[in-house]
């Protein structure tokens, strides 16, 4: 504490991302990055893009990703908003988009950097309780007599439980609060989950935030996205240009646009993950886990006689980091990224050697 802080920066509570540990020969299945690295074609743009170019500013308004963005998602470049990594599209929509009179409705088991935002941009924030299987209920995110929302936002699917809404069910939130911006962060959507960015021409309400960091391998770039009505999108500008307007630099665009005209590598290397996922559910289910159902490229595990802090902490000591919460219903799940089938054996062999003692 410094008595040079602001009253703002006395009252945050930051948000704590995953571990990044220096630990030899890691199997690192706790920050959901994907297992296989980006396209070579991202590999040689960004060697291309390394250059005396560098001495000068990037282009402020990232025209070339938002074409390749509108292209590849069928909308137009108007309705394509670009940062620094979803994290910054969603400060900005926080900032711009989901600040108003009536709070915010969002999962009591979420994203846990949305409350960090509303803590700093003074964002009143009701929080709604997942159902007893841990998934989101859209009947509770309807206007209910005088309470309805100021905005909403929940992840699809949801993290860090892997479960995903189906998009009737999604289109049932967004057409139920047409007075209210509906943020649909789909971070993890290219690995099962269904994407509203098909909603989006029939409803102003509607954003819809994606990353490149997960699905696109591309965690170390700082690239993500939003797509929606053109006014929703000027307003993201509007705060993104009273900010920084150059969130992403010549690197960052060029492996971005590479990464989005090479649809055959990021469709492939998706599969890869599916694939492994399904396998390691099947192995975690024989070895007595209860699994939830993941639509995204981790999954969401407890075992029913083993505490999960000690799980965690015993994989640890055989160098494999897995994510435990200690937040209140989730306490005895491990979240665990889907890695390589290699990691994924390792993982299993030291859980089955564990559970054995």
């Amino acid at each position: 504490m410094s008595r040079f802080w602001s009253a703002v920066t006395h009252g945050l509570t930051p948000y704590v991302p995953g571990e990044q540990p220096k630990i030899d020969n890691l199997v690192k299945l706790n920050t959901n990055e994907h297992p296989y690295g980006p396209s070579p074609k991202v590999l040689e743009a960004i060697r291309e893009a390394t250059s005396d170019a560098l001495r000068l500013y990037p282009d402020p308004n990232a025209d070339q990703l938002k074409a390749a963005l509108a292209l590849r998602y069928g909308v137009r470049p108007q309705q394509v908003f670009v940062g620094n990594g979803s994290d910054e599209v969603l400060a900005h929509a926080f900032q711009g988009l989901l600040k108003h009179e009536r709070p915010l409705w969002m999962p009591d088991i979420s994203y846990s950097f949305y409350p960090v935002y509303c803590g700093l941009y003074g964002v009143e924030l009701r929080i709604i309780p997942l159902t007893d299987e841990l998934l989101i209920d859209p009947a509770d995110y309807l206007p209910q007599g005088e309470s309805r929302a100021g905005a909403i936002i929940f992840p699809n699917p949801n993290a860090p439980t892997g479960s995903a809404l189906a998009l009737d069910a999604i289109e049932q939130v967004v057409a139920g609060n047409p007075d209210a911006v509906v943020l649909i962060d789909e971070a993890y959507v290219d690995f099962g989950g269904e994407s509203a960015i098909s909603l989006v021409d029939r409803y102003p309400n509607l954003l819809v935030c994606q990353t490149f960091s997960k699905s696109r391998s591309l965690a170390g770039l700082r690239v993500g996205f939003a797509i929606g009505d053109p006014d929703l999108i000027a307003g993201l500008e509007r705060v993104k240009n009273s900010f920084n307007s150059y969130p992403l630099d010549r690197l960052a665009l060029a492996g971005a646009v590479a990464s989005v005209e090479d649809d055959a590598y990021f469709m492939e290397s998706c599969r890869k993950v599916i694939a492994t996922r399904e396998v390691l559910v099947e192995q975690m289910k024989a070895l007595g886990f209860e699994v939830l159902p993941s639509a995204a490229n981790f999954i969401f595990a407890r075992h029913p006689r083993r505490d999960g802090a000690e799980l965690a902490a015993a994989l640890r000591q055989r160098a494999i980091i897995v994510r435990h919460f200690k937040a209140a219903r989730i306490d005895q799940f491990l979240r665990i990224t889907i890695g390589t089938d290699a990691q994924c054996e390792s993982l299993v062999s030291a859980l089955r050697e564990i559970l054995a003692a």
